[in-house]
Formats: C-alpha cells, sequence, structure tokens
C-alpha cells in the first residue's frame, strides 16, 4: 500500500480584530481553594490527580465538563467557586478552544486561571487567548500526547510541568 504525505501551508482563521481586553487576575498569594477543572478529556483525570497529589496543602475542588463544548453557566459557577481554577485538558484543537474560552469566562469572573495544554496545541491556545483580549492567559504546556498515552507515562509528563505550576502560584 502507498500512502501519499502532503504538507500544506494552511490560513490562520484567527483574524485580527479590535477586542477589549480581558483583565486577568493575579494569583493570591494567599491562596487556599484550587478548583481542578476536568473537561473530561483522556488523560485530563490523571493530569487533575497528579497535580493535586504534587502542589500541597491547598483545599482543591472538583468541577468537570464535557471535553466538545463550553461550559455552561452551572458548570462555570461551580469552577468559579476558588481563587484559582486549574483547567485541563487542551491537546486538541476544540478542547483547547473549550478550555481558553471557559478560562476567560473565569478571568471575567474574577477567578484565576492556569489552562494545561499540549506543547503541539499552546502556541494555538495562546494565539486564540490573544484574539480573545487575554494575552498573557497562563498557559503551561505539557508534551504532546497525552490522550491514549498510559497514566504513567501522564504522571510522569505532569511531573515535569510542577515546577511550573508552582513557579505562578509563587512557592
Amino acid at each position: 500500500m502507498n500512502v501519499k504525505i502532503m504538507e500544506r501551508e494552511i490560513l490562520n482563521p484567527l483574524a485580527d480584530t479590535q477586542i477589549d481586553d480581558v483583565k486577568l487576575n493575579p494569583i493570591p498569594r494567599s491562596l487556599s481553594r484550587i478548583s481542578l477543572f476536568n473537561n473530561t478529556k483522556p488523560g485530563a483525570e490523571t493530569v487533575l490527580a497528579t497535580i493535586k497529589d504534587n502542589l500541597g496543602d491547598y483545599d482543591f475542588h472538583d468541577a468537570r465538563k464535557p471535553a466538545g463544548a463550553g461550559a455552561s453557566p452551572k458548570q462555570i459557577e461551580n469552577a468559579a467557586d476558588s481563587e484559582l481554577s486549574i483547567l485541563a485538558l487542551g491537546d486538541c484543537g476544540s478542547c483547547t478552544t473549550w478550555i481558553v474560552l471557559d478560562a476567560i469566562k473565569l478571568e471575567k469572573k474574577g477567578v484565576s486561571t492556569i489552562s494545561v495544554c499540549s506543547d503541539k496545541f499552546a502556541p494555538f491556545a495562546r494565539e486564540l487567548a490573544r484574539s480573545y483580549g487575554a494575552e498573557n492567559l497562563k498557559i503551561v504546556e505539557i508534551k504532546h500526547p497525552i490522550a491514549g498515552q498510559a497514566p504513567e507515562m501522564v504522571k510522569s509528563r505532569v511531573l515535569n510541568i510542577i515546577p511550573q505550576i508552582k513557579e505562578l502560584l509563587g512557592v
């Protein structure tokens, strides 16, 4: 069987627009409550559980939403019941889109966020955030892929990003 692989240049669907900047919230230095916002993507549960096990003594609150859609107002309110929300996982186009848009909704509600996206989709996440006025949205890159990987492999990759998350937390 012959397979022909072609590389093509595509246009970026994110247009340059005039948009108001989103006020991003600093992570409180006296942080006590963190929501772990799980988009139910394969591997997201392991990512968030590993973060929880390695961050320290915080009051963690679990929030969930479907992977291929934006969070409902109720799901956003549930995740907003904290001073910080860590969202996972952006490792494909639609999931990355919704992680960023949900993070922006939380930031607009006054909740600091950290979004976990794979290194293959983090550039898109940053560009999307910029196009929505949230240029400096906090995005932590994890090695791609996550979905379909063994839990031990995912844990290993998460352990590599824990120092970055701790640095954002100021610990």
